[in-house]
């Protein structure tokens, strides 16, 4: 069982709206890996809301741990995409996820989770940081950061914290020496960065390099992937999926080399989609899965 911990929320694309946020793409591809995806956010009491249930329920995602809100609205965020797919984000503050509340029923998830992957966006209110720290607190789960520093949603004491709470944690390379920086460590050598970093606590740390692929780290051992070229559609949610290919690997006992090679795949092959919940029929479904290897 693996938790997607955080924001769960509309995109609204220039060609429409997909239901997105960095946990719901995580909990929807684990899923599709056959792990069991539950999403852990709160949504309005509104029609957005009641559709983002409809639609999670559609992907096979449980949605029985989403929080509802009467006084906030479900998130939105306005993306725009440029020519290389690369998307801009306005996210909409004071939402329903920017008031998670610590409950019974996500005390016993928090306990029954094999893995849980938060990130930094999701901490940008008190409250929901509280939350979430509390869900760790409380689970023996394996705990992944994926670090997504989005306008300014972030700091310090927010990094320094979620760092030293990971088993896992995960970053693409323009925001590896943004967080370096902010914890008063520098350093140009990815392997030294990432060494400091260990130091903090996790036992494995991920710089993902866009189409060139990614880096893992152990204090004992470094594996690097080159990547996987496609035709890039957009890259909402392939950072998502490498993530949740990689959780899925390492909770089955991979080898470095061999959690980086799923990875890649699968955020390759959500790179080549449009938005962070693609559809996907079964026979592709299946021939992606033999390829993984896990």
């Amino acid at each position: 069982m693996v938790v997607g911990l955080g924001e769960v929320l509309w995109d609204l694309l220039p060609s429409g709206r997909q239901l997105g946020g960095a946990p719901t793409n995580f909990a929807y591809i684990s899923t599709l890996l056959g792990d069991r995806g539950k999403i852990a956010s709160c949504i309005g009491s509104d029609n957005l809301g009641s559709v983002a249930i409809r639609r999670l329920t559609a992907l096979g995602v449980d949605p029985s741990y989403l929080q509802r809100d009467a006084s906030h609205p479900t998130g939105t965020v306005r993306v725009q995409v440029n020519r290389r797919g690369q998307p801009r984000f306005t996210i909409r503050e004071h939402v329903a996820w920017d008031f998670l509340c610590w409950t019974g029923k996500w005390k016993q998830l928090a306990r029954k989770a094999d893995a849980v992957c938060f990130g930094t966006l999701a901490q940008r209110s008190r409250h929901s940081r509280k939350t979430i720290a509390q869900f760790l607190q409380s689970t023996r789960a394996i705990r992944v950061f994926d670090v997504n520093l989005r306008q300014g949603f972030f700091s310090e004491d927010v990094l320094h914290q979620s760092i030293a709470m990971a088993t896992i944690v995960k970053m693409n390379d323009d925001e590896l020496p943004v967080v370096l920086k902010l914890l008063g460590r520098e350093s140009r050598n990815g392997e030294l960065a990432a060494q400091q970093l260990l130091a903090f606590g996790p036992k494995l740390i991920c710089v993902t390099r866009g189409h060139q692929g990614s880096l893992l780290f152990t204090r004992r051992a470094l594996a690097e992937h080159p990547g996987f070229r496609v035709r890039v559609k957009d890259t909402i949610g392939a950072g998502d999926a490498f993530t949740a290919a990689l959780v899925h690997a390492y909770l089955r006992g991979a080898s470095l080399e061999t959690m980086n090679d799923a990875a890649n795949r699968m955020g390759s092959w959500l790179a080549s989609q449009a938005g962070g919940t693609p559809v996907i029929g079964k026979k592709e479904l299946r021939r992606r899965l033999a390829e993984l290897k896990v």
